[in-house]
């Protein structure tokens, strides 16, 4: 039996055993809380809900390391880290049981709460389910902590008693990862996922098509021109893609309008569609950096609804707000200027993929996501400028997000080393709803070299550039500078991407060998 006393808590179990008691134990507390949320209905673990409140709650420049260290995988990153901490606080946990049970009782009570707590924070945690997959945790746990030190105290002898428990600690580890595993799968084939994967895009009008991009937008050694949807860049607050079943989900027109009112999903599909091409960027692009890509957007221009609406006079500002309760914000003459602003349905001639926004999505060319993308779109709000401040604006980056003109070098890479003989440099430039009028490379510090430009499929798509260069042997700086279709020059001056977007131009080093 084991009780809270000194005297008869299982003192002969050495230190490393325990700490492993204390790991296996938060192992399968966490693999059957996934599973739990999964037969439970629920699309939020008690894993994911800890991610998003510390994600609302970390200094926003922590998420700005975060996302310049790991990219499109800061989410993972973060999951893994509340994982191996959670794992550090079992092996602690133990340990000091080794003392008490007691410890191991309020440890886990204490982990449920904490877990539940967070859950209540997320909106789109389902309590019910939250409520159950912290229950089943801290029971799970504690019958595991307390089968592993009763077989490892059940032998009187020390090697036997840690070749039992090692048994048991593979047989309930291999429980913790099916069971996660299963939850995962649960989740992801929840009604969401099937009724995305059955969804079909409305047939746009053929004035409202684009053309297929033609060949000669096209340049060897530049990255695709539309970029695939499972290679384009993923950045947002959101620890695992919120799953919206669109048989439930409604999109909310609100604020400062005459008319107010709310459609749902096929309601939406039967308004008038387009086709754009349109390239976006996430605000934390380094200059060269990946966070950029350029797909086919299916969607309804956000003038139309607007107007269906009735804007006020007086309403300056456009409130995205997503079934998160992330939000952006942009200056409502925006959507009427004559550029690209959609509510995307769907993305390269699929319905919009899950990660990416499913069932619907704000795109606006010419401005960063963190003020205009909005996935997962549940409300439009109209209000003024001054009354809202969107998620990113207090946590210290600018109110306006205009995309800055861009370029980059895809071909040769950075620290490259080439064959010295006719070599091709390429890349693209982007500047949405302006357009690339020219692209320009100098070979260490010499003379502005023009590119030969691409054929161009919108001005709110990249442009892709190519310079035949006659590289000879030694080590080499090769830098690009594009210019907009208003005639504007990028500067080189360079500035990081806090607050309103990375400036500079892209230079390489290549060392080209005999």
């Amino acid at each position: 039996m084991i009780t809270g006393t000194e005297e008869s808590a299982p003192r002969r179990i050495s230190g490393w055993l325990a700490a492993l008691f204390g790991i296996v134990s938060v192992a399968v507390a966490l693999g059957v809380s996934e599973l739990a949320t999964g037969l439970s209905g629920g699309d939020q673990s008690l894993i994911g809900a800890l991610g998003a409140w510390v994600i609302d709650t970390v200094p926003s420049s922590m998420a700005k390391w975060a996302i310049d260290l790991f990219g499109t995988y800061d989410k993972v990153a973060l999951i893994v880290s509340i994982v191996a901490v959670a794992l550090l606080i079992g092996a602690i946990v133990g340990l000091a049981t080794r003392k008490t049970f007691l410890v191991a009782v309020a440890a886990f009570i204490a982990f449920g709460a904490v877990a539940f707590v967070a859950a209540s924070q997320d909106p789109l945690a389902d309590l019910s389910s939250a409520a159950v997959a912290s229950l089943v945790a801290v029971v799970v746990g504690l019958l595991s902590m307390a089968l592993f030190f009763l077989t490892g105290t059940k032998d009187r002898e020390p090697d036997a008693a840690r070749r039992t428990f090692l048994r048991s600690a593979g047989a309930v580890t291999a429980l913790a990862l099916a069971s996660a595993i299963t939850g995962r799968w649960a989740i992801a084939r929840m009604a969401t996922a099937v009724r995305r994967d059955a969804s079909v895009l409305p047939v746009v009008d053929a004035a409202e098509r684009v053309t297929a991009a033609p060949p000669g937008a096209q340049v060897v050694g530049a990255v695709d021109l539309i970029t695939p949807n499972d290679e384009f860049y993923k950045i947002d607050t959101a620890v695992t893609s919120p799953l919206v079943n669109p048989d439930n989900w409604s999109l909310k027109i609100s604020g400062m309008v005459d008319r107010p009112f709310e459609m749902t999903y096929d309601q939406l599909l039967e308004l008038p569609m387009v086709e754009r091409y349109v390239t976006l960027s996430c605000v934390s692009n380094r200059v060269g950096g990946g966070l950029v890509g350029n797909a086919k957007w299916t969607g309804v221009p956000l003038s139309h609804v607007l107007d269906l609406a009735r804007v006020q006079e007086g309403a300056t500002q456009i409130v995205g707000r997503s079934v998160d309760d992330f939000t952006v914000g942009f200056p409502t003459e925006v959507a009427f200027d004559g550029r690209e602003a959609l509510i995307a349905v769907g993305m390269n001639g699929e319905p919009l993929p899950v990660d990416h926004g499913y069932p619907a999505r704000l795109v606006v060319a010419g401005l960063y996501g963190y003020v205009s993308a909005t996935k997962w779109l549940s409300e439009i709000e109209l209000t003024t400028w001054d009354a809202f401040d969107a998620y990113w604006v207090p946590r210290g980056w600018s109110k306006q997000g205009p995309i800055k003109t861009q370029s980059r070098i895809d071909r040769p890479l950075h620290n490259r080393r080439i064959q010295a003989g006719m070599e091709t440099i390429a890349g693209v430039a982007w500047a949405p709803n302006r357009g690339i009028s020219k692209v320009e490379v100098s070979i260490d510090d010499g003379p502005w070299m023009e590119a030969d430009l691409a054929e161009s499929i919108s001005d709110d798509s990249w442009r892709q550039w190519s310079l035949a260069w006659q590289a000879t042997e030694g080590r080499h700086l090769v830098a690009v500078r594009a210019t907009d279709g208003t005639g504007e020059t990028q500067t080189d001056a360079l500035a990081p991407p806090r607050p309103d977007g990375a400036t500079g131009w892209h230079t390489i080093s290549v060392v080209v060998e005999a």
